[in-house]
This record gives structure tokens, sequence and C-alpha cells, in this order.
């Protein structure tokens, strides 16, 4: 610190003389910066799609971190229990070791599969994600910790496995449920900018409107033919601009997703130059795909010297993945009929005291490759119900060769209740028992559906019928005949037992809401 005296003397001081060096400024040639070699940088609505994505990622990262620590905990903590009163000393050392190993070693195959990758956020393929993540971890673990002649991993791949995988889907799933109420909310959402043909514009908004999913917001659209207008659904979309000009639209309507249905006639570089375009503007392009209702797994993409394939695997209706199927229906079947014995002696009073008759309704249905097999049901309807179809027939409300409903008086008050809870089905897993049907198919239709059917309809006798399927989880009996065929078609060249299994768990809540069911 300095004293005031010593203040007066800097003051007082004089400053060196400097030399006289004249410095020339650079030329401005050196200083000027060539725009096109920036790079393009994030707009404010490209951030906020980064930042609630980061916070989604965020959300599963800390429930899956809680679930593996504390499945692989539970599972070192009964094994130290266990074996307490050994008094091993070292026995918290070594089962702790294999805790926080097996827990670190599972964390990582989740972050190495990208299991909260945006790509499968809200789809299918992230439990696919998960479970493949979740098997190669133990597995490594299992190998490494016996080479290592290491105690404690049996004991974590008898409860932890089990308990931590089954609490992961768990997890995921209520989080799709919580993403998917935002998204109706119109947060979490991705503000999609449709260019294209006006035909190939129209199917690409309709199917994001059916699709349920809710993740993308249709903010414009762009046709090929500026100042045109299109409906869909009843809203009203206009044209905002030209095919040229594509990220100066999206940047303006706040659009985060440019959603491409078709590229102009002859312009082969088109997409190319609007990738460019779109650097900074937007997250993604999606290209919408020709190939309508090929799922993801029949489709690969095979560059052969800059030209990009993409392949599609096509389908077959025999070998070992039909064998699993089968498998999977006997195993599903013979625990389901447990249940059905145990209801049946309840259901058959409640149809006997209202209407005489038998409990049982036998109708002849076609199954796989045409085949006719007799559908076991419980009688829902009064006994001479086919002989009074005629007298109600004008009063259909079904599409198609489909015949329905709503308010049936054929029905009883009892096959009500029955059909409104589908309960009427249960007698069906003896058919599947029988190998005439599958869990998990296309609906069974009735003879005189098939001889109204189209060519293309007739695939869907390719493979058995199922009790429930994607026409049950996705609207049942609001369905058109349309819809109901495209998406039997869709499922009967796309299906897996994964996909099966996660129709079976949507087929429990569509039940309990009893939407669509008469």
């Amino acid at each position: 610190m300095t004293t005031a005296f010593e203040r007066q003397l800097l003051g007082t001081r004089r400053p060196l003389a400097t030399p006289s060096v004249q410095i020339s400024a650079p030329p401005a040639q050196t200083t000027a910066r060539v725009s096109a070699a920036v790079a393009p940088t994030s707009n404010a609505t490209l951030e906020n799609r980064h930042r609630w994505e980061r916070a989604y990622r965020w959300r599963l990262r800390l429930t899956d971190t809680a679930v593996v620590i504390g499945s692989t905990g539970v599972a070192a903590w009964i094994q130290i229990a266990a074996i307490a009163q050994v008094h091993l000393a070292d026995a918290p050392w070594q089962y702790g070791r294999v805790f926080v190993l097996t827990a670190a070693v599972w964390l990582l195959f989740l972050a190495l599969f990208q299991t909260r990758s945006p790509r499968v956020i809200g789809q299918g393929i992230e439990y696919r994600r998960v479970l493949h993540a979740t098997g190669m971890a133990f597995g490594v673990a299992a190998i490494a910790f016996v080479i290592m002649q290491s105690q404690g991993i049996r004991t974590q791949l008898l409860i932890a496995l089990p308990l931590g995988t089954a609490a992961i889907l768990a997890t995921r799933w209520t989080s799709r449920r919580w993403l998917q109420r935002q998204r109706v909310a119109g947060h979490f959402v991705s503000r999609a900018l449709v260019v294209g043909n006006r035909y190939d514009v129209e199917y690409v908004i309709d199917s994001l409107q059916t699709d349920g999913l809710h993740a993308y917001k249709v903010v414009g659209v762009i046709l090929d033919q500026p100042h045109t207008e299109i409906m869909v659904d009843g809203q009203r979309y206009v044209s905002v601009g030209s095919v040229d000009d594509v990220a100066t639209h999206a940047a303006s309507l706040g659009a985060d997703s440019v959603i491409l249905a078709s590229i102009p006639e002859g312009d082969r570089g088109y997409i190319k130059r609007l990738t460019w375009q779109l650097e900074g503007a937007a997250a993604e392009l999606s290209l919408s795909s020709p190939l309508v209702d090929v799922a993801g797994p029949r489709m690969s993409l095979r560059p052969v010297e800059g030209l990009p394939l993409i392949q599609v695997e096509i389908p077959t209706f025999e070998g070992g993945r039909h064998l699993a199927k089968r498998a999977f229906d006997i195993a599903v079947a013979s625990i389901a009929l447990v249940f059905v014995a145990i209801v049946t002696p309840f259901v058959a009073l409640a149809i006997k005291l209202e209407s005489k008759g038998p409990v049982f309704f036998v109708q002849p249905r076609v199954g796989r490759d045409g085949e006719t097999f007799p559908m076991l049901k419980f009688r829902s309807m009064h006994v001479d119900a086919e002989n009074m179809l005629h007298t109600v027939a004008e009063l259909n409300e079904g599409s198609g060769p489909l015949f329905k409903l709503k308010r049936d008086p054929r029905v009883t008050r009892v096959g009500t209740f029955l059909r409104k809870f589908s309960i009427d089905e249960l007698p069906q897993f003896a058919n599947v028992l029988l190998g005439d049907m599958s869990i998990v198919g296309p609906r069974p239709p009735l003879p005189r559906e098939t001889s109204l059917y189209e060519n293309d309809t007739y695939r869907r006798l390719y493979i058995r019928p199922g009790i429930t399927g994607p026409w049950q989880i996705s609207g049942r009996s609001h369905l058109s005949w349309e819809e109901s065929v495209r998406l039997d078609l869709r499922y009967v060249e796309n299906w897996s037992v994964t996909g099966d299994m996660l129709i079976l768990l949507k087929t429990v809540g569509t039940v309990f809401k009893a939407e669509g069911a008469y």
C-alpha cells in the first residue's frame, strides 16, 4: 500500500519519452473474414430442441442409475446378509466390490448402446436396446468375474438381472407415458416443416396425426407448386414458400425438423443442397420413404461406391422365427387356460341366468392358408342370433366386409359386459393351444368376409390369426376396414417376438379402457 507522499511523487513523475515510430494498420484484406467460410451456428429454435432433449436424457440417466444401483445393491446386501453368520472378515469388501463393478459395467453398456439417444426416444427400439445392453453387460461381467475367480456374481445374475431389467423397462415405460403427456400439451415436441408435392405432403401429415406418439407438430408446409394449399382432417395448410428456400422458412416458422415428403423431379442434388442449407437451422432432415409399411428392422443401408442402397429383407412365413412364435404361444396359452378354468363357472352361471342355451359359441373362422377352423367364444348373443342377422343387416355400421352394430339387439346384457372387457374371447386360448390361432396376429375373419377380399387382403391369411393384434390396440371396432387391413398386412410382414410382447402389454390397457369394443 502506498502512502500519500508516495502517491504525490508518482503523480508528479513525468512519462518516459517514446520513440517516434509509426505503426501502419494492417491491410484491410488481412482482417476481413470470408462469410462463406464461417461455420453455421445454432439458432434459438435448435437450441431449445437440444435443451429439452438433454433434459429428458438426464431424466432417463437418473432413473437408470437409481435402478442399477438399487438392484445390484439389493443383490449384494442379500449375499452379505446370508453369509454374515459365517464371520468372514473380507465378505463385505468382496461382495461390495462385485456390486460396484457390476453396476459400473451395466451403466457403461446402457450408454454404449445409446439407449438414451434422441433417435430412439419414444420408440419400441428403445426397449430392445435396453435389453441388449443389459444382456451384454451381465455377460461381460460374468466372464470377467469367472476369469478373476471372484465370488458374488451368481447373486447378481439371479437377483439383480431380472429385478433390474424389469425395473428399467418399467421406468422407461413410465417416462414414455410422461413424455407423451407433455407432447400432447405442446412440450418436448419437434416442430416440423413438411416439403414436397401435394399428395406426398398430405400423406405425411395424415400419418403424423394418426401416429399417436405426438412427436411432431406440423407448423408449415412447402409445396412444389407455390401459392397452393391442402386440407388434412379438416385443417388447412398453405404453402409458405418455395422448395429452394426451405431453410429461411424453417427459421421463420421456428421449425427444428424438416420432413422431405418428395424431391423436385429431376433434381438429384436437391437433398445435398438442402442439408447444407439447414446447417445450424434444423436438428434433422427426415426423408419420407416410399417403402410404406416396411418396418425398420427389415431395412438396412448399404453404401456402394457412394450410392446409398436401402436393402429390404423379403418377409418369410416359415422357419425358426415362426417356431419361436409357436413356442411363445404354447407357453402363454398354457398359463392363461388355468385362469380361464377358474373364471369359466362364474361366466357360465351369468350366461345361463339371463338366457337359455349353450355357454360356449362355436363359429367357423378362416385361419392360416385359408383353412377353416371352429373358434370358441363365450356366448354373448341370444341363441337364434345367426338367424336374426338378416333383420339387422341394413343397420350395419361397419365398413367393408365387416358387420358391426354398436347397439346390436341380438346381444344380451351379460354379453355386452363380456364384450366390453373382451371376456368372451378367453376360450380362444384353447384354439391357440390346438394350433388354430396365435396369441398375436391378424383378426380371424368369417368365411363370408373372405369371399369379398381383394387380392392383397388375402395376405392376412399367411399366418395364424390372433386373439389380439394391432387392430386390438389401435381402435378395435372404431377402425375403418381399410385401416384394419393396413395394420394387419403390416403386422404379417414385420412381426417379431418382441413386438408381440409389446402388443400384449398394450392390450391389457386397451381392455381395461374398454374403448371400441361392441
